[in-house]
């Protein structure tokens, strides 16, 4: 068996291509969406768990899940 390493992702070629065609500001702002999508999203998740942590709490909690624990 292959070992698989982070340079053999599976991408449909047809998406590729379009990414290829991007600029680089283009593909760097698909890359921030998609981060403010994910953060907003384990906000939420957090907020709905835990109704009683403040914004502090939901800010910290959100660079740590971000961050791999590294915040």
């Amino acid at each position: 068996m292959t070992q698989r390493t982070f340079t053999d992702e599976v991408l449909d070629d047809r998406t590729a291509a379009i990414l290829r065609a991007k600029t680089p500001a283009e593909r760097l702002a698909i890359a921030s969406g998609l981060w403010e999508f994910v953060a907003a999203t384990v906000r939420d998740m957090a907020r709905a768990q835990h109704s009683d942590w403040s914004a502090t709490e939901l800010a910290r909690h959100v660079a740590s899940r971000m961050s791999h624990g590294a915040f």
